[in-house]
């Protein structure tokens, strides 16, 4: 009995022991002190080595075993160890660094040392052989995050470049304006071509700050130096684009001349006495919100007329209540102040699609229209599109399919229709995909259409997905016949999505008069975050319509109002009677998609510098105001709509009360909203807003942040707060 014992014990060690030799993956969320989800943290295996990043959901995956030590950093953030324990699932809450780049103790050279200063070198040199040693896969940017926590760099100023380094989240940043100076070999370098130095390149890496680096290096270091020092002074002697070229470091224009947008005039304040009816199609397109996001992360002046406001208040999601009626939408409305011109009002519009279960969707017939010419061979153009089309393909259902179409300098079919469960052979259908050639974007329309008709889904979702960074010619006279083909097109039943990529030469204006005239929508895909928030899981909203041709049309109450303006939607304006008319086209409303729309307006009595010069009565014709009294009516709002497949529309009426609360009364929605209008219209210098105050938007956003489980709306908060120092 005694030796079953043992047995059994020895038994149960070795599966103990064989169990802690096993490598198994763990999982986790990165969380940071407000529960928010912390992208671009870096995870490294102490025993294997092994290094991971968490993805824009604050996840990450790393191979370890029982006993392991993983290692959490984060630049800004306090550096975390975990041992593995018997659990597949480690999270991690991270709390800001109290210390900052000012607080680094440095030496700078040929100064004599004392006693002290020697043992803070010799401190620095263990401290960095650890560093090394830990992070020796990372990049070299990562080597400085235990050295000077705060320390952050733009890597992506001005250049394309792969670099580990992040934006640290409430923690001072490195900027144009406060920038460091960075050496490497002896020769100034930027902080994308620091970003870029392989660790193993390198053989020492000092901080220097205040005097030990003016000193050296004069005015240009008041901000302090970084230093690196290469093993056999590789980069030693080269000019700025030979270091470019030998860190493999695609420069992009510094300023966007190549690229096109389409001018438009800011909407004025009009009279309802003069003007009674303000009409406009829906817009649920974003791809100027993420477009700006380019911009000012690459560090890089907004061009005016690519800001378009409604696309950035309609980027984010909003918590309004799901359709209780036959209608596809619910409509909620709210008035409060105006954050901008305090004696005005600010009247908020919602509209909340119902969310349709993923297996009641009716099948899908799509067809990827794919620009493989010549202009598409960087980066973030054909390789960045053919990842977010894999992100697509994973929604696929078996009674779904796809078509692949093409066109350079020729149109032409690379995979038939192919069901939604043969997702290998779609991906491999992409993954052999070339750029070269001209643009033919006529000929791939035409093909994509006539592919998308031929395997019409009665009752389905039929809709053709044009990816390309906007630079392609149709015709003789490019936008008006591109125009005329897409509105042919549009009388076929199949829908349009346009997806943006790029940066240089990107085609904006192209791209926004195909969604407008092609029942589509239309997203910009920065990153690869983007393409899986608007492909993956915005999937239904993205890719289902559930009304087309939705319009609004309000009647505002002169008794009540002055003057009114829609914020905004400029180029989704529609005439009064093209309200009814049926063959007019307007947006599309997807599953779950929300839409918001804001008008500013100025109540009756208040006096203000933004009114227009009313004309004098007329001779002829007399309006008479009405004999009922509406005192309590601010505006009658009327939506027609279509079902997906329907040609007649329906119309929904509803009475908005005349009752506004304060400000910080108002839901956060509505200060949310507000705040990225008034950034909208700031970016674009607007003449109609009397405060334009960084701080003030920042302080409302900030009010208005809740339900922000994936971060979009922290992300808006530090674009306005880094925004400060390029408008």
């Amino acid at each position: 009995m005694k030796s079953l014992k043992l047995i059994s014990s020895a038994i149960a060690m070795l599966i103990c022991f064989v169990t802690m030799a096993q490598e198994r993956t763990i999982t986790g969320i990165i969380t940071d002190e407000t529960k928010l989800a912390v992208p671009g943290v870096n995870i490294f295996n102490q025993a294997s080595k092994a290094i991971a990043t968490t993805d824009f959901d604050g996840k990450y995956s790393i191979q370890a075993k029982t006993g392991d030590m993983l290692v959490f950093t984060f630049i800004g953030y306090k550096k975390q160890s975990q041992k593995v324990q018997n659990s597949n699932i480690i999270n991690i809450k991270l709390f800001p660094e109290s210390s900052s780049l000012q607080e680094v103790v440095v030496v700078g050279y040929g100064t004599s040392e004392s006693a002290s200063d020697y043992s803070a070198r010799s401190y620095e040199r263990a401290e960095r052989r650890r560093e090394k040693k830990e992070a020796k896969q990372a990049a070299a940017s990562v080597a400085l995050q235990g050295r000077a926590a705060g320390l952050q760099v733009q890597s992506n100023v001005g250049y394309v470049a792969n670099s580990n380094f992040q934006m640290p989240r409430e923690s001072p940043s490195i900027s144009p304006k406060n920038e460091p100076m960075y050496i490497i070999d002896g020769v100034p370098a930027k902080a994308n071509q620091m970003a870029k130095i392989n660790p193993n390149d390198i053989k020492d890496l000092k901080v220097l700050k205040d005097e030990a680096a003016t000193s050296i290096y004069g005015s240009k270091a008041s901000n302090g130096v970084v230093v690196i020092s290469t093993k056999n002074e590789m980069y030693k002697n080269l000019s700025e684009k030979e270091l470019d070229k030998k860190l493999n470091i695609i420069p992009i224009p510094t300023e966007p001349t190549q690229e096109d947008y389409d001018s438009f005039v800011e909407n004025a304040f009009e009279s309802p006495k003069t003007a009674p009816l303000s009409t406009f199609s829906i817009d649920v397109d974003n791809a100027s919100y993420t477009n700006i996001r380019r911009f000012l992360n690459n560090g890089q002046q907004v061009p005016k007329d690519a800001v378009r406001v409604e696309e950035m208040v309609n980027f984010f999601k909003y918590t309004y209540p799901q359709p209780k009626n036959e209608h596809p939408f619910s409509i909620n409305t709210e008035v409060s102040d105006s954050p901008w011109n305090s004696n005005n009002k600010i009247l908020k519009i919602g509209l909340q699609g119902k969310n349709i279960p993923t297996n009641d969707l009716p099948a899908s017939n799509l067809v990827f229209l794919i620009d493989v010419s010549g202009s598409m061979g960087d980066m973030n153009k054909l390789p960045l599109l053919k990842q977010s089309m894999k992100i697509l393909v994973n929604e696929l259902r078996a009674k779904d399919k796809v078509s692949i179409v093409v066109y350079a300098g020729a149109a032409g079919m690379v995979l038939p229709p192919t069901s939604g469960d043969e997702k290998t052979t779609i991906i491999n259908a992409l993954d052999n995909l070339q750029s070269g050639g001209s643009t033919a974007g006529g000929a791939g329309i035409e093909l994509a259409y006539k592919t998308a008709t031929e395997n019409f889904i009665k009752g389905g979702n039929n809709r053709v997905i044009l990816a390309t960074d906007g630079d392609f010619n149709v015709g003789s006279a490019s936008n008006s016949d591109m125009e005329k083909l897409i509105e042919d097109k549009r009388k076929t039943g199949v829908f349009l999505t346009c997806l943006g990529y790029g940066m240089g030469n990107y085609k904006d204006s192209k791209m926004e008069i195909l969604a407008d005239k092609g029942n589509g929508n239309y997203a910009y895909i920065d990153n690869i975050q983007e393409a899986n928030r608007f492909l993956g899981k915005e999937f239904k909203g993205s890719m289902f319509a559930i009304a087309k041709d939705v319009k609004i049309q309000i009647e505002f109450n002169p008794k009540q109002v002055q003057a009114y303006r829609l914020i905004g939607y400029e180029n989704r304006k529609l005439r009064p009677e093209d309200f009814k008319n049926d063959a007019i086209d307007a947006g599309e409303l997807g599953s779950n998609h929300t839409v918001t729309a804001l008008y500013e307006i100025i109540p009756a009595g208040v006096k203000s510098n933004y009114l227009a010069e009313q004309p004098d009565d007329l001779k002829y014709t007399k309006t008479e105001p009405s004999s009922n009294n509406y005192s309590n009516e601010l505006a009658t709002i009327k939506f027609r709509y279509k079902k997906p497949d329907g040609d007649k529309s329906i119309e929904m009426v509803q009475t908005i009360e005349n009752k506004s609360v304060a400000l910080e009364k108002s839901s956060d929605d509505m200060k949310f909203s507000s705040a990225v209008a008034w950034f909208g219209l700031k970016l674009r210098d607007s003449k109609l807003i009397a405060d334009k105050s960084s701080e003030e938007i920042v302080k409302l956003a900030k009010q208005g942040n809740s339900n922000d489980s994936e971060g979009y709306k922290a992300e808006f908060i530090r674009l306005v707060e880094g925004a400060k120092q390029y408008n």
